[in-house]
């Protein structure tokens, strides 16, 4: 069995034999790279009579298809769904039904803020609350609320996250 200093000793040498393999390395020249042999051609082994060799053919281009006349191009749509966002100021097409839509939300009003119920939501719709975070387990675990307050009474929610939620929760 080694001792540590024993083990110390090899390390120092194992170390030592390193930086002296690279300065070797380092200070002796590289020898040249080899030269890449060239291809020697073979002879062929029996002479071939020139009547049965053939010229060599030159290849062909391929023929180029025709381009398709101008009627057959199907037509490209003037915008893609995806263009809206990237390109906010050019008008998107309107489309069947759109304006009949577009009329429905300009008489309706503004729209009402969905609230969820503490003690109805399940730990998936509290966790999609803007601001919240992961809470929804930790708001199911102290369930029943008798008000919104309780959460910060007890101890569910930090008061900054309480202030970023507390407009899109109710108890019924």
């Amino acid at each position: 069995m080694l001792s540590g200093p024993a083990i110390l000793r090899i390390s120092v040498l194992l170390i030592l034999a390193g930086i002296l393999a690279a300065l070797v390395q380092f200070l002796l020249p590289n020898p040249p790279p080899a030269p890449i042999p060239a291809p020697v051609a073979e002879a062929p082994a029996e002479p071939v009579p020139a009547e049965q060799t053939a010229p060599p053919r030159t290849p062909e281009p391929a023929p180029r298809p025709a381009a398709p006349p101008p009627e057959a191009v199907p037509a490209r749509p003037a915008q893609m769904p995806s263009d809206a966002l990237a390109f906010p100021n050019e008008p998107v097409p309107v489309q069947q039904g759109q304006a009949e839509i577009d009329r429905a939300e300009e008489s309706a009003g503004p729209r009402a803020p969905v609230l969820l119920d503490l003690n109805t939501a399940s730990a998936a719709d509290l966790n999609k609350l803007r601001g919240g975070g992961a809470i929804g387990r930790a708001i199911i675990a102290k369930r029943p609320y008798a008000s919104v307050d309780q959460l910060l009474s007890k101890r569910v929610l930090s008061r900054a996250v309480y202030e970023k939620i507390k407009d899109q929760v109710t108890v019924r």
